[in-house]
Parts: structure tokens; sequence; C-alpha cells
């Protein structure tokens, strides 16, 4: 029988003793994170999907639904074959959302459970609230997983570390008196902080929890007058501790802060963020203020704070990005001109990229798992090969190669798509168009107040003009020495209710990926980082621009000019100059040259009778 058929049915009869009749398993941990360590990993314990975004609904009666985005709906099929799992496809026409479904399937005195310490508080109410109106509940008191996940991981543990001036440019005290000013604003004395990469940046601390996240589990509770810090006592080493003295941090046990939200004597409101603090943590608190009117709502503070990257920041970054391209270049001479391509595969070559990327001085670990994906696979937005699953290269077609790293000046993100040697026309015509919406992100100019809804068009635009469309976000912020992917800003055209209105400003970091994904053939991304600066001020307002960060040339044996306008093709020069520009400082010999060849101007096509196509 199939390994997660019976561990499903294991949680049903586990669901029909504590009379749950819906169970609901996020991705989550407890602290709303996007990627979570292994102790964590309920969700595909149960279904076999590993995507970093779904969540799995098991029904005590036989059902089994997983709802995830177009990012991951192949993987998920190929994942979750032949475990009686339904996949929802998250924003398609006609499949309805996970509380659309339970309101429509759940009667009168059932019971959904969940983890509560897995659900947000907005989540969670918003459950209990639409559920009510059935004449149904929800129960967040039980993780009804663990007791069949018998081997289940042990909560991660790791000792942290600090960053110096040299690396953060700003002390814990001078964020905290900035915080203190985001809070005194809302009306609070207090604010609850459950987000992890907020707690890192917040304090200059950083950890090792959470698998290419550089953080520690922690909360965090700060009124106007003190600062708390729940985390495992085993992360604490002597630098930690003598910091936390030092800036007047008072260290607590980590799994002491629900109790710590129950007795503390609060003399006014509590802030917090309703997307990131867990159900169980504001029950807690509700349980401690004793009036949830009490309670204000907004979004992190803390979060748009670390979004704009200071002086130091800023500097470290652009330092960092240039040698990772560096080596993402020597990647690319590598595989196109050194190595016998028909004997490697995609782990190979994910491997070969890997290890130029740690010999960066103050490389730290990967800012995501590689992503090496030949031929087919790489229409799996988020594929990730490994030992027994990963295809042969071979000399035609294209490899895509999504990878970054953390290291003490910043976290890096790049995407390129190259041929391995004949390709289609269809497949240039793609690659040519992605290419053409990247730039134009690039190149964009736009007024301050401008929003990444509001530039997602013209990424997209080439793509659409000929029916096509990527089913993902165009970008994502990314965070300092921290998570790869970073809000609240970010660029897409769908409407989502937060990170749509939040300004572009000097200071931001974004990533600029457009794609073509066709299931069964090819995939294509190109993905260059963008700092948005200052461009002008005139009569009219202020105006803003993106800097590329990534230099890494494009293929130009995947361009067809046919399909670029005078305008693109110039930026498409232009961005090649840069990078030869910047690259050839750290380039020589026949990785020189190759750069100089990799970026040589295109010209437009001219046809027998003169004009240009």
């Amino acid at each position: 029988m199939n390994t997660h058929i019976e561990r499903l049915d294991a949680l049903r009869a586990r669901m029909r003793e504590q009379g749950v009749h819906y169970y609901m398993i996020p991705t989550s941990d407890f602290h709303n994170s996007e990627y979570s360590a292994d102790y964590f990993k309920e969700r595909e314990f149960f279904s076999n999907f590993s995507g970093s975004n779904g969540t799995l609904v098991v029904g005590a009666d036989g059902w089994a639904g997983l709802w995830t985005d177009g990012r991951y709906w192949i993987q998920a099929e190929n994942e979750m074959r032949g475990n009686g799992i339904e996949l929802f496809k998250m924003q398609e026409p006609g499949v309805p959302t996970i509380p659309e479904y339970l309101r429509q399937n759940m009667k009168r005195g059932e019971v959904l459970g969940f983890d509560g310490r897995c659900i947000s508080k907005q989540e969670g109410t918003s459950l209990a609230e639409l559920l009510a109106q059935a004449g149904a509940s929800v129960c967040g008191e039980r993780d009804l997983g663990d007791a069949v996940w018998t081997d289940r991981p042990a909560l991660p543990c790791h000792p942290m570390f600090r960053l110096g001036d040299e690396q953060a440019g700003e002390s814990f005290s001078h964020k905290l008196a900035r915080l203190r000013e985001k809070m005194e604003e809302k009306g609070c004395r207090y604010y609850v902080a459950s987000r992890l990469d907020d707690l890192m940046w917040i304090t200059n601390f950083r950890g090792n929890d959470v698998e290419y996240n550089p953080v520690a589990l922690s909360y965090g509770f700060f009124s106007d007058k003190e600062a708390h810090l729940f985390v495992q006592e085993a992360e604490l080493t002597e630098e930690i501790r003598s910091a936390a003295e030092e800036s007047g941090l008072a260290l607590h046990p980590y799994e002491s802060f629900a109790d710590f939200l129950k007795t503390y004597r609060y003399q006014g409101r509590v802030l917090l963020d309703p997307a990131s603090v867990s159900y169980t943590l504001y029950l807690a608190l509700c349980e401690g203020l004793g009036d949830k009117d009490a309670v204000t709502e907004a979004d992190s503070p803390i979060e748009w704070m670390k979004a704009v990257k200071n002086r130091t920041e800023q500097k470290n970054i652009r330092d960092i990005y240039r040698e990772d391209s560096a080596a993402v270049c020597r990647f690319i001479y590598w595989l196109t001109q050194e190595a016998d391509i028909e004997a490697l595969t995609e782990l190979d070559a994910a491997e070969h990229m890997d290890g130029l990327r740690r010999q960066i001085p103050d490389f730290i670990e990967l800012s995501f798992g590689t992503i090496s994906a030949y031929g087919p696979n790489a229409a799996m937005m988020h594929y990730e090969p490994s030992e027994g699953h990963c295809a042969r290269l071979e000399r035609k077609g294209m490899l895509l190669i999504d990878c970054g790293g953390t290291y003490l000046r910043g976290t890096t993100d790049v995407t390129r798509t190259m041929a391995l040697g004949p390709v289609t026309e269809d497949m240039k015509r793609s690659y040519t168009l992605t290419a053409a919406g990247n730039l134009a992100l690039l190149n964009a100019v736009f007024m301050e107040g401008c929003t990444g809804r509001n530039l997602d068009i013209l990424a997209r635009e080439p793509l659409w003009r000929t029916g096509s469309d990527y089913k993902c976000g165009t970008g994502h912020g990314i965070g300092y020495v921290l998570n790869v992917h970073e809000g609240p800003q970010n660029i897409r055209w769908r409407a989502s209710k937060g990170p749509d209105t939040v300004a572009l400003v000097p200071g931001m970091v974004v990533s600029d990926e457009p794609g073509v994904y066709r299931e069964g053939e090819y995939g294509i991304r190109i993905e260059t980082i963008l700092l948005c600066t200052e461009d002008r001020k005139t009569s009219d307002g202020r105006f803003y621009r993106f800097d590329p960060l990534t230099f890494v040339p494009l293929d130009r044996s995947l361009i067809d000019p046919r399909y670029l306008s005078d305008r693109e093709l110039s930026w498409l020069n232009g961005y090649h100059r840069r990078c030869r520009e910047e690259m050839s400082r750290y380039l020589s010999g026949a990785e020189l040259a190759w750069l100089n060849a990799a970026t040589e101007e295109i010209r437009p096509v001219v046809i027998p009778d003169g004009s240009v196509l």
C-alpha cells in the first residue's frame, strides 16, 4: 500500500478519536515562514508534495485536497500521483479557495482542526467566523499529525551569531527607536513580533535554524521601555549574550513566550501583524489582556524598515553581487566552453555552480536549493535536482540555472537560461520575448508612489502580445543576509491586499524574472536583481529608476533580433556593455575572451531590400 495513503489513514483515525471532521496542514512553521525546517514539514510527510507553498486539507471520510499556486502544479501532480489527494490549482477559474470549499462542505456541528501555532491569527479568526455561519467550529489546540509522525526530526537548534557595524550599518538601539516611533504612531505601547527575519534584522543577530535562511527560532516583545527576545537557550553564544546585555535586550526561553503573553501586566494597547503572529499566540495575548479590543492590527513595521537598505547595506550588496555575478559567468563559460556536456547531469551542473559560489569570501550558505533544470524539467518553476532524480544533459535544448548565496555582505539570487546546442525557433522566440520583458522593467523610470503592480505589465507585455503568460509574480524583495524572498514590496499584476499598496522607494531591492513555461517541453526564466534608486526631481514630481545588481550576459545564441524593437535591442546592448565593464575586472584569459564574445553588440536583421526587421 502507498506509504502516504497509510499515513493519511492513520491521521484520519486520530481525527475521529478527537471529533475532528476536517484537518488542515499548512506549509508554515510557528512563525508563518515561507520556508520551514524539517521539523515543520508535516504537510510533506502526509502528501509527499515538497514545494515551499501549499496547504493540505484532510477529510475524516477519506477525501483529501491540496491547494498550491501555479509555480508548483506540475511538481504537485508528479509528487502526489497515487496518493488519492485532489489538486486544487489556486486562482484558476472555478477553483474554490480553502475557506470556500470548507464553507460549502462542512455541516452543522462539524469541526475543523489545525495546529494553531502554524496558522496565522488572520487565517484562524477568519475561518472561525466563516464556519460559525454554517454552525461549524474550529479547534486549533492540537497537532494531530504529531502522533502519526513517530520519527519526526528534532526542533532545529544552532548557535547564533551577530553582524558587525560594517555589515549591518545600523545598531539594534537605533532600529528599536525607529520601531517605537511606529508603535507610537499607532497609539500602542507594545509590539508582538513573530517573523523570524524581522527579529534577526532588528537585533542584528543571525542563526541557522531554517535551511537557506540565516534565522533563529525566536519571538520578540517590545514596549516603549523594554525589549525581550525569546530563543532556545542552547543557541545563545557568549557573543549574543554580551550584545544583548549591552543593548538592554532581555533574553528568555523560546518555549515560554505564550505564558509570557498570558501573564504580562499590560498598561496600554498592543500592536501585532495578524498575518505573522499565530492563532495560538493571539489567543494567549487576548487571555493576558482580558480584552481583545486592546489589540491593534497592522502590517509589520519592521518588514518595511528592513526592506529599505541603508547605505552600508547598499554598498555591500553592490559589491557582493559583482562577485556573485562573476561566479555565474565562470559557470556559463565552463558549461558552454569546457565541460563535456553529455557526461553531466542537472545535479552535476548545480554542484559545480555551488562550488564556485562557495569560493567567494564570507560565503555562509546557499540562499536556496539550486534549481538546475534541463529541457521539460525547467517547466516546473521550482524544480530541484537530487541524487537519482535528475536528467542527463544533452547537446541540444536549454538548461535553466536559478541560484544564489548568502554572504556576510548580502543575499543573492540570479537566473539564466542557456542553450546547450540546437534549439527550436519557438524556444528562441520565447527567450527573446522574455528578454524583452526583463529589459523593459530593468530600464523603467517611474514616479514616486508607484507600486509593483503599476510596473508588472512592462515585463509581461511582450509575452501577453503573443497570448503567453507565467503563473507567478514578476519580482520579489530580497533580504540582506536574510531570506531570499522578502516583502512587503513585490512586482505582480494580480490584486492582493497589502503588497499591492506598498510603493517602491530608493533602497528597495527587487527581482525581475519573467519567463515562459511549456509543460513537457521547456522552461525559460531570466532573473536580474534591481536596486531602486533616485532618477530626478522635476516640477511634475520625483522620479525613480532601477540599477541592475546582476551582471551576467544573456545568451546571444537564443536572441532573435526579429522579435526586438530598436529600443529593446538598444537596451540589450546597453546591458551587455555594463556586464563587460563590471565583469572585466574579475575575469581573465579565456574567461575574459568568452565575456567579450558574449557581450558583442547585436545588430538588427537587414533583409535584401535594405529594410530592417
